[in-house]
């Protein structure tokens, strides 16, 4: 015991200088007049993102393109600030999250010692009962119980913020939600019973990012190329099934449990570093995890670009098919037909879409599967800088279409924008850079005929 304290002694200064030296900060820097290590974050760390992306985020989250570029500055230091800290507490972490504008880094401590740590490094300290680590056990053991989980009971969630783990229900059915808790063997007071109108169902049958098909024609979408082929969402296919647009096979799937899965390509079809935001791409650069209350972007065919923040992580959410568990909640919409489509914190891949409650038009709750997860379960290197989408090789230039017409491989279109393929007039439903293998008799949700 006598040496416990030496233990966090030597913590302060690792602590101090290892976050410090990830921020490629000074001291100086990291020590502002309201000690918040944010308060330091360079917009140069954003300078690379997208300018539809900072669009996207100035319309979801109601700031302006200025203050988006700000906040991805700052969330792309706390999620630095947050990985030095992990590592150094190691199962005493009791979590971290931001504010809602992402100004203030927030890190669950159990202990006074640790709460001087985290203020030397610039991030406000809150006590809290149980660490991270306790939460995630305690959601494990639900999981473990998901078999007993009543109809009413559409997830359940480690809340980091509120220090418990929060099991959702249908209104009027919380004593199932309680008896379902008790049946799993935990503790009680670590579990907060919360009122929910989530109705979550798979997002499947119409293409999301980039679409592909599986066996008898089915579509989903890709999520991130790794190499060789994608990684996409486990319930879009089986091991074993095949796709085409671009063709290959499911080299590994899971769902329920999980909701992941990776598909080999054949030759001929070039795996690239991009995510397709309609129009255009967004170069992928790595996959730097984003913290609770960062923001983050959808891509999906079926309503285009959408963004939200990340709510919670390590979430259990139960659809008709079985709970799935691990993946992460969000108030970012989405539609059936995004599933398996990427989602990006910056130029940084988080994950593939799963499923969620609600629409694009009166929002909801959706849920994506964490990416690193899956390139750890299946071994998968994930491609980074440059490229093109992976459905279709290069393109230099729009090139006529073989069913003759006005319409081109290569080009942006405008919704409404109207084309002729094959002796067929098509209006354009939503924008997107057209590809080949995207004709319009082959796209419906891009292309209507008339």
């Amino acid at each position: 015991m006598a040496r416990k304290p030496a233990l966090f002694a030597a913590a302060a200064v690792t602590l101090t200088t290892t976050v410090i030296a990830a921020l490629t900060m000074t001291p100086a820097t990291a020590q502002t007049s309201k000690g918040n290590v944010l308060d330091g974050a360079q917009v140069s760390a954003a300078d690379n993102v997208a300018p539809d992306m900072l669009s996207a985020m100035a319309r979801d989250l109601r700031i302006s393109p200025d203050q988006a570029r700000q906040r991805l500055a700052r969330e792309h230091t706390a999620a630095r600030a947050e990985s030095a800290m992990r590592a150094t507490f190691g199962d005493a972490f009791g979590g971290a999250w931001l504010n809602g504008d992402a100004t203030t880094l927030t890190v669950g401590v159990t202990d006074a010692r640790q709460a001087t740590l985290v203020r030397a490094a610039g991030a406000t300290p809150k006590t809290v009962a149980r660490t991270e680590a306790q939460l995630n056990a305690v959601q494990a053991r639900l999981d473990a119980a998901s078999a007993k989980a009543p109809k009413t009971v559409p997830g359940w969630y480690v809340d980091i913020a509120t220090n418990s783990v929060v099991v959702s229900t249908k209104a009027g059915a919380a004593d199932a939600a309680r008896a379902f808790v008790a049946a799993a063997g935990v503790d009680v007071k670590s579990v907060r019973i919360e009122n929910s109108t989530e109705e979550p169902r798979p997002l499947i049958d119409v293409i999301g990012g980039n679409a592909y098909y599986i066996g008898s024609g089915s579509r989903c979408s890709v999520g991130f190329s790794v190499t060789g082929g994608f990684v996409t969402a486990g319930h879009c296919g089986t091991t074993g099934a095949s796709t085409t647009q671009p063709s290959g096979t499911f080299r590994g799937s899971t769902f329920p449990g999980r909701d992941y899965a990776w598909v080999q390509v054949a030759a001929g079809n070039t795996p690239r570093a991009q995510v397709n935001r309609y129009p255009g791409t967004v170069t992928v650069n790595g996959s730097t995890e984003a913290a609770v209350g960062a923001s983050v972007c959808r891509s999906g065919s079926t309503t285009g670009w959408h963004c939200g923040t990340i709510q919670q992580k390590n979430t259990s959410v139960t659809y008709p098919q079985g709970t799935v568990s691990g993946v992460t909640r969000t108030n970012a919409c989405a539609e059936p037909g995004d599933s398996g489509g990427s989602w990006l914190a910056n130029d940084q891949a988080q994950g593939v879409t799963s499923g969620g409650s609600g629409n694009c038009s009166s929002g909801g709750t959706m849920y994506f599967q964490p990416v690193n997860p899956i390139l750890s379960a299946y071994g998968l290197t994930l491609l980074t800088g440059g490229g093109v989408p992976p459905t279709v090789p290069p393109t230099t230039g729009p090139t006529n279409p073989p069913g003759g017409g006005t319409w081109a491989a290569g080009k942006a279109y405008a919704a409404g924008a109207t084309v002729t393929y094959g002796g067929s007039r098509y209006t354009c439903l939503q924008g997107h850079t057209s590809m080949a293998g995207w004709e319009p008799p082959n796209v419906p949700a891009l292309w209507r005929v008339g």
